[in-house]
C-alpha cells in the first residue's frame, strides 16, 4: 500500500533536518503534444520514441496542490493565471465556478494552506529567491489579500495551528534578530500579531492544540539538541531530554494529541532507525508505536479531531504503510484496489469524510481525485500534466548498490525508451548515463515520477540517483557514516555506483555525466576535480565550491545550528578543520578539471552565495579551462520561474548532447525569454551562441 501522507506536527530542529544544501527550487520533483526537432542522435530504439518537449515537463502544471477546506465546502489548488502559479478556489460541488484568489505576477506561489476555520487561504512568498518567506492571507468571502507578517528582511515560520482556535496560529518572525525567531500569536480575523515569547537562543518550539508552547529546542555543545519543557510560558532552565550528534537528524518531538495528554516523538535514541514513540505526558512513560529495522519512520496519518495516530509509513526503496485504525485501513484498502501505482492522501476534511487522493503510476501522468469515504466514490479532480498522456514515460527501477566498504546504497535507475526489451532493468546494450545527485546532503531520493529522470531518459540517457551515505531515512548509522566525509567516502559512494552501472552493462565508463543541484552541485564539482577522469562532463546547479566560505555565509537564522555543521563538515575555527575544509573544496583543485563543466547560479541565493560559483569560474578562467556559466539575477537557491528553469534545461540538454551524444531540442528562444545571463562560455554549448542573437 504505497501511499504518502505526513500529518505529525513536527518541529524543525535544525537547518540540517532539511539539509544545508537542500531545497534547490529547480524543478526536480513529481509533476508533462509530442513534437520537437532532435538535433543529435541516441540509440535507434530511443530515436523511435517521441521527444517530449521541455515545456511539457517543466512548464506550469495545469493544476497542482489540490486541497479541501477543513469544512469540506471548498476546493483549492495552484494553477497558472497569466502564466504565473496562483491559488484558485471553487465550491466543492462546482469546479466550473473556479476563480483565482491571489494576484502573483512574477514569482510563482508554491506553498499554501487553509486556516482552520475555512475562512482564509494562506501562502508564503519571498522576493527573488532570497528565502525571506513572508506569510500572506486571502479572505475567501471578501477576496481581500493581506500581508500577515508585514516586515522587511524577515523570514516567517509557522509554529503552531489549532483545532480549538481555528482563527489563530503561532508564527515565528526574526525581525528583531535575524538569527532568532520570536513567537507571536496571529489573529486571522484582525491580522494582529502579539508577542508570546522572545527567543533567547532556541532553534525551535513545539506547541499544543491550545496554542500553548510546551517545549523549546536548543542546540548543545555535543552537536545535538536539548529539549526544555515550557510551563505557563516559562522555559525550564534544565533540559528534560537531550540528543548528541548521532541522533540530531533522526530524533525530534513530533507533536501532541489534541487533548495534550500524549506527545509523539520520532526517536532514534538507543536504536539505529527512528521509531514513532508515544509519551504519556503525565507519567513520562513511552511506548513504541511503529518501527522498522531498514528505515526511519517516514510518515503518519492522524485523526483531524483528536490528533491520534491512525497509520504510519516507512520508506526504504518503496513506501509501505500500516494502518492501525480499522476505518482508515478499510479506506486505504478500498483505494488500493481501485488505483494502479502509488497513491497518497494529501488533504482531509475536519469531519474526515472526504479526502484528496493523488495517484502516481510513474509511466502515465499522475491524477488527483476527490474521495468520498461514506459514498465510496472517486471523482476526477485533475491531471497535473495532461500533455504527458501518450508520452513515452519510463519505469523507475529501485536497486541496491554495495559501497566498497560494505554499505548498502538504496538507488533508483531509469532507462531510455526502447533500450530494455525484456524489462529487466538493464539495457540491451550500454547507453550513456547521467548520475543525478540529490541535494542536502541530509535528504534522500525516492521512488516515483521524476521530471528529471523522465526528461533525461527521453533524451537517450540512463539516469541513476543514489542515496549515498549521509542521506536521511535509513538510520542514524548511515547518516553518521558521512561525518567529515565530504569529497571522500561520500564521493566514493557515487563512484561505486558508476562502477556498478558499468559492470552491469548499463553504461560504459567513458559515457557518464554527473549532475546535481545544491549538494549535488558540490558533488559535481568534486567529481570533476577530485576524480577528473571519471566523468565525461558535469552540470553544477547552485553548488558550493569553497566549504570555508560556504560556512561563513550561511543564513543568520541557521546560526544556532553551526555546531552541527562543524561536526559533520569540518570546523573552520581549528587549524585541522580549516585545512580539511580547504582540502575538500573543489575550488582549490580547479586546475585539475579537464572535462566540460556547466554552472547555473541564482544571484540571490542565501544558502550558496553567487561567489561560490564566481570563485571557481574565475579559477578556471585563470588556468584557461573552458566553463559555461549561466547566472539568473532574479533567482535564489535554484530556479523557481518556469521560464528560467526551462532555459537552463535547454542549455543543459544541448550541453549533454555535445558531451554524450544524446538527443536534444534546439535551444530556440528559451534563453532570450528568460532572465539568464551567459557570463562565460556560450561557445562551448552547441547552438547557444546562435540562440542568443536569433
Amino acid at each position: 500500500m504505497p501511499i504518502r501522507n505526513h500529518t505529525l506536527r513536527t518541529v524543525a530542529t535544525a537547518a540540517l533536518a532539511a539539509g544545508l544544501l537542500a531545497g534547490c527550487t529547480t524543478t526536480m520533483n513529481n509533476e508533462g503534444p509530442m513534437t520537437a526537432t532532435q538535433t543529435t542522435t541516441a540509440t535507434a530504439t530511443t530515436e523511435a520514441a517521441s521527444l517530449i518537449p521541455r515545456e511539457v515537463l517543466f512548464g506550469n502544471p495545469t493544476r497542482s496542490s489540490g486541497k479541501l477546506s477543513p469544512d469540506g465546502k471548498w476546493l483549492s489548488w495552484l494553477a497558472p493565471k497569466n502564466g504565473v502559479m496562483n491559488v484558485w478556489l471553487a465550491p466543492a460541488g462546482d469546479l466550473a465556478a473556479a476563480k483565482p484568489m491571489t494576484v502573483a505576477t512574477d514569482r510563482p506561489i508554491r506553498q499554501y494552506f487553509w486556516s482552520g476555520d475555512s475562512k482564509n487561504l494562506l501562502y508564503i512568498q519571498d522576493k527573488g529567491g532570497d528565502e525571506n518567506f513572508l506569510l500572506y492571507g486571502v479572505d475567501i468571502a471578501s477576496g481581500e489579500e493581506r500581508s500577515l507578517t508585514p516586515f522587511e528582511n524577515t523570514r516567517a515560520q509557522v509554529v503552531g495551528t489549532s483545532n480549538a482556535y481555528p482563527n489563530k496560529m503561532l508564527v515565528g518572525v526574526n525581525n528583531r534578530d535575524p538569527r532568532l525567531h520570536d513567537v507571536h500569536m496571529l489573529d486571522l480575523d484582525t491580522g494582529k500579531l502579539e508577542l508570546v515569547m522572545q527567543n533567547d537562543g532556541f532553534a525551535g518550539y513545539l506547541a499544543d492544540d491550545l496554542l500553548k508552547l510546551r517545549m523549546a529546542l536548543k542546540p548543545n555543545a555535543a552537536g545535538g539538541m536539548d529539549f526544555h519543557k515550557i510551563t505557563d510560558g516559562v522555559v525550564a532552565a534544565e533540559a528534560s531530554e537531550s540528543t548528541e550528534l548521532a541522533d540530531s537528524l533522526s530524533t525530534q518531538p513530533a507533536g501532541f494529541t489534541n487533548d495534550g495528554k500524549t506527545m509523539y516523538w520520532i526517536d532514534s535514541r538507543g536504536r539505529n532507525t527512528a521509531a514513532l514513540i508515544a509519551e504519556d505526558v503525565a507519567t513520562g512513560e513511552k511506548t513504541v508505536l511503529a518501527e522498522s529495522d531498514k528505515a526511519d519512520i517516514g510518515g503518519a496519518m492522524s485523526d483531524p479531531l483528536t490528533g491520534e495516530i491512525e497509520a504510519t509509513s516507512f520508506t526504504y526503496l518503496r513506501t509501505e504503510w500500516t494502518a492501525t485504525d480499522p476505518d482508515v485501513k478499510a479506506s486505504l484498502d478500498w483505494l488500493d484496489a481501485k488505483l494502479e501505482g502509488d497513491f497518497g492522501i494529501s488533504s482531509r476534511t475536519k469531519a474526515d469524510d472526504k479526502w484528496i487522493v493523488w495517484n502516481d503510476p510513474v509511466t502515465t501522468p499522475g491524477k488527483v481525485y476527490l474521495y468520498d469515504r461514506k459514498a465510496k466514490t472517486l471523482t476526477d479532480f485533475y491531471m497535473n500534466r495532461p500533455d504527458l498522456e501518450g508520452a513515452p514515460l519510463q519505469a523507475m527501477h529501485p536497486i541496491e548498490i554495495k559501497s566498497r566498504d560494505g554499505l548498502t546504497l538504496p538507488s533508483y535507475l531509469t532507462l531510455p525508451p526502447g533500450s530494455d526489451s525484456n524489462a529487466d532493468g538493464v539495457p540491451d546494450a550500454p547507453v550513456p548515463m547521467v548520475l543525478l545527485v540529490h541535494g542536502g546532503p541530509w535528504a534522500r531520493d525516492g521512488y516515483g515520477y521524476n521530471s528529471y529522470h523522465q526528461w533525461l531518459a527521453n533524451r537517450g540517457y540512463a539516469v541513476m540517483s543514489v542515496n549515498f551515505r549521509g542521506s536521511t531515512g535509513f538510520g542514524k548509522e548511515f547518516i553518521s557514516a558521512a561525518d567529515l566525509e565530504w569529497g571522500k567516502k561520500m564521493h566514493d559512494d557515487l563512484i561505486d555506483a558508476v562502477k556498478y552501472a558499468v559492470a552491469k552493462g548499463v553504461t560504459s565508463d567513458d559515457k557518464v555525466a554527473i549532475m546535481g543541484g545544491s549538494y549535488g552541485g558540490y558533488a559535481t564539482l568534486a567529481g570533476l576535480t577530485f576524480t577528473p577522469d571519471e566523468f565525461a562532463c558535469g552540470v553544477d546547479i547552485v553548488g558550493p565550491s569553497n566549504l570555508e566560505t560556504l560556512l561563513k555565509t550561511i543564513p543568520p537564522y541557521w546560526e544556532p545550528m553551526i555546531a552541527q555543521f562543524h561536526e559533520r563538515m569540518g570546523n573552520p575555527n581549528t587549524e585541522e578543520g580549516l585545512a580539511m575544509l580547504k582540502e575538500r573544496s573543489p575550488l582549490y583543485s580547479a586546475d585539475k578539471i579537464v572535462k566540460p563543466l556547466l554552472i547555473g547560479q541564482g544571484a540571490n541565493d542565501p544558502r550558496v552565495n553567487q561567489d561560490e560559483s564566481d570563485q571557481i569560474v574565475e579559477a578556471m578562467k585563470a588556468k584557461g579551462i573552458p566553463v559555461t556559466y549561466v547566472l539568473y539575477p532574479d533567482e535564489g537557491h535554484g530556479f523557481a520561474k518556469p521560464a528560467n528553469n526551462i532555459a537552463f534545461n535547454a542549455v543543459t540538454e544541448n550541453f549533454l548532447a555535445t558531451c554524450l551524444g544524446g538527443r536534444a531540442e534546439p535551444i530556440g528562444d528559451t534563453v532570450r525569454n528568460s532572465t539568464a545571463e551567459i557570463v562565460e562560455g556560450a561557445d562551448f554549448v552547441k547552438g547557444l551562441e546562435a540562440a542568443l542573437v536569433e
